[in-house]
């Protein structure tokens, strides 16, 4: 391999550089010399750019390479080649230097240099290595120059540690892609990360509080930084029937109209009552009676007991409400509202017939169809099959499964039955 090839390969690849042509002592230490010397050329920042872009894309040496990514003049057309590389190194290097030169590049988002950094970006943001995707999230959540497309990318990363970040500090990401995170990530952290965020639209807002998550909700309602319409009030309204966690940000934290405070108070605790009293100009001494759903509840909790149970005793105390006639939907129902998911789970396999495991199955499946085959089985209605859905096996939104005029399964009985033969054959 001589200089004359050497001048073939370049001679119009980079005929847009203005430079003068690399010296022959240049080309001849890069296709013929040592790697300290290699390695020399690499890191000094007179080398020809065209020699730089030759060694990040045929050097042998990882050394050299890595050195031609940490290079202020090595061109960013070559970010492609070393965002690429099989060497961990040279990547995280390379990693580093395009975010350095982010300020200065966004100025003009237009043009071809922001173009390859935020192509080399989009690379490593899908790096196999989590090493790689880590590093990139952990100094691009605080960059208020982060490019979008990447900021969305890392946001919807698998592993926690590289999304959390993003969803939770990065200004770059869009409202839409965190509505759109929100609606398909099964995982609370994720919403509970997007509901700490210094600052949140109501649209954002609203998507938080439509993921059913209880810790996500209660973030929201604490954070003086989001912005809560009167529209996501009533939804969030109507929710806290379930969430017990929302009640007291409610009551102190929120200035509501007094219809929404006393539809809160129907269902609060005194203590609740008392706060709400205080905080605003409100006559609730009307709903003061408690009502049947709280008074149900307190007498389940009663008989749940207050202290975790293990999986045998909370068997024993199904078996024996469903022997005295009193496990039904009403109950099991009341344990969803107290978020005992162990109670509903084991109410769900005794009612239905079907063997736990074959329950945890399908509530693991995170299938909508299988989900409403079992609750059909045991007897619920639909409207306590959508909440199943929702606050159980935290199906997407998207695949949520709702009822057929406000009340009826959207399944055939026939349909049903498959879904759940199906489901025995899977835990054969």
């Amino acid at each position: 391999m001589g200089i004359k090839w050497f001048d073939s390969l370049f001679g119009q690849k980079h005929a847009q550089d203005t430079n003068a042509k690399p010296s022959d002592r240049e080309k001849e230490i890069a296709l013929k010399g040592g790697e300290l010397k290699r390695l020399s050329l690499a890191k000094n920042t007179k080398t020809h750019r065209e020699i730089l872009f030759y060694l990040a894309e045929h050097d042998p040496s990882p050394r050299v390479r890595k050195a031609v990514a940490k290079n202020k003049s090595t061109p960013l057309h070559a970010s492609a080649a070393l965002a690429v590389d099989s060497n961990l190194d040279v990547r995280l290097t390379l990693a580093g230097r395009l975010v350095k030169l982010l300020p200065d590049l966004s100025v003009d988002t237009q043009s071809q240099l922001y173009a390859y950094a935020v192509q080399a970006l989009g690379t490593l943001a899908l790096d196999e290595v989590l090493k790689i995707r880590r590093a990139l999230s952990s100094t691009l959540k605080d960059h208020a120059y982060a490019p979008p497309s990447v900021a969305a990318q890392l946001a919807r990363d698998i592993e926690r540690e590289v999304a959390e970040p993003i969803l939770r500090f990065c200004t770059a990401l869009s409202d839409q892609d965190m509505i759109d995170i929100l609606a398909d990530h099964p995982a609370s952290w994720a919403a509970e990360a997007v509901a700490r965020r210094k600052s949140i639209s109501a649209k954002v807002s609203r998507a938080v509080i439509d993921t059913g998550h209880a810790g996500a909700g209660k973030f929201l309602l604490e954070n003086d930084g989001a912005e809560i319409t009167i529209e996501v009030l009533e939804v969030i309204i109507e929710r806290a029937k379930e969430f017990p966690e929302w009640h007291e940000p409610l009551a102190t934290r929120h200035t509501l109209p007094e219809d929404m405070a006393k539809r809160l108070s129907r269902y609060v605790d005194a203590r609740i009552r008392k706060l709400l009293e205080e905080k605003g100009d409100y006559d609730l001494q009307t709903t003061e009676i408690v009502t049947d759903a709280t008074r149900r509840r307190i007498h389940l909790q009663e008989v749940i007991g207050d202290e975790e149970q293990t999986p045998e005793q909370v068997r024993a105390r199904v078996r024996t409400l469903y022997k005295a006639k009193k496990l039904g939907e009403q109950m099991v129902s009341d344990a969803l509202g107290l978020r005992d998911r162990a109670f509903v789970l084991e109410s769900l396999s005794c009612l239905s017939g079907l063997p736990r495991p074959l329950v945890d199955k399908a509530i693991s499946l995170q299938a909508p169809k299988i989900i409403c085959a079992l609750c059909w089985k045991a007897g619920f209605s639909m409207r306590l099959a959508f909440r199943i859905q929702q606050e159980i096996a935290h199906v997407k939104v998207k695949d949520l499964l709702y009822p057929r005029d406000g009340v009826d399964y959207p399944l055939t009985p026939k349909d049903m039955e498959w879904h759940l033969e199906f489901l025995g054959d899977e835990g054969k």
